[in-house]
């Protein structure tokens, strides 16, 4: 089952005096690329948090932010009413004319206002932590595995496509072989020269053979079959799924390039139109 990069997970849990909220986002990304948000007190395990990121995540940009919300009972004994008072008489000696209302929102937002304790992180609220984070992970990867879905079949309905468009070239390629033929003969017929018609016809062969696209189409569909099949993995495999694309490309350029068709080349155009978009798709697989 496929998954996609792009995901959001959340998880909230009280914990002693505490409310803690986890929050996960991805993006797209090569690898993995991680960035941690934590309250202090969750400094001291960022590199164990992080090693459960990574081992879970594996790839994307993943932006990890930890939120912490004191109870009722805890922010009142966090506030620190004589420096508070002490910004407001200060403030009133340089603003005479400013309102209490007016300075205490002014006053809050300056440093030591919040007479935090500091404390070290105990077992039984890391304990809950993790389990928060596992929480998170899980939500998150709900999410990637739900957006993965609505690709898969995004990716099934365009390489179908290609595969059928990949039939509609076969009445064309038969049609363009006789076309060369009869331009090839006429050509010949209008020199003033006589040609030696034994030789003609070993050239000819020998031309058509360069132009004979029975090996591009037989790599062509398997490569869109091999795709399909790598679709339906335990795993998701982006990066394996983007080789692919690599190689229904290489098929589809050198059908291009052999067409000699207008209407081949038409199809040829579609078919890159549908790779394209699955291309762009594919980036975003985990």
């Amino acid at each position: 089952m496929i998954q996609s990069m792009t995901g959001y997970g959340k998880a909230v849990a009280e914990c002693s005096d505490k409310k803690i909220t986890i929050e996960i986002r991805s993006l797209n990304s090569k690898s993995l690329d991680l960035n941690t948000r934590l309250p202090f007190l969750y400094k001291e395990k960022e590199l164990d948090i992080r090693k459960i990121l990574s081992e879970k995540l594996q790839r994307g940009k993943v932006d990890f932010t930890v939120n912490t919300e004191a109870t009722a009972d805890n922010k009142a004994q966090q506030i620190n009413p004589e420096i508070i008072k002490a910004y407001i008489n200060e403030f009133k000696v340089i603003v005479p004319e400013a309102t209490d209302p007016e300075l205490l929102a002014i006053v809050m937002r300056l440093p030591d206002v919040m007479a935090f304790t500091c404390k070290e992180l105990d077992e039984e609220e890391w304990n809950i932590f993790v389990k928060l984070l596992n929480e998170a992970i899980q939500n998150l990867n709900e999410f990637r595995k739900a957006e993965g879905k609505v690709l898969e079949q995004d990716f099934i309905q365009r390489i179908e496509k290609i595969k059928e468009l990949l039939v509609q070239v076969e009445p064309f390629e038969k049609e363009r072989i006789q076309t060369l033929k009869d331009r090839f003969t006429k050509n010949l017929e209008e020199l003033s020269s006589e040609y030696d018609q034994n030789r003609f016809e070993q050239e000819l062969i020998y031309y058509l053979e360069k132009l004979d696209i029975t090996e591009e189409k037989v790599r062509l569909k398997n490569h869109c079959d091999y795709f399909l099949e790598n679709l339906k993995s335990n795993e998701s495999e982006g990066k394996k799924l983007g080789f692919i694309c690599q190689e229904i490309g290489r098929e589809i350029n050198t059908l291009g390039s052999k067409s000699n068709h207008s209407e081949m080349q038409k199809i040829v155009v579609q078919m890159k139109d549908e790779l394209e978009k699955v291309k762009e798709q594919v980036l975003n697989i985990l």
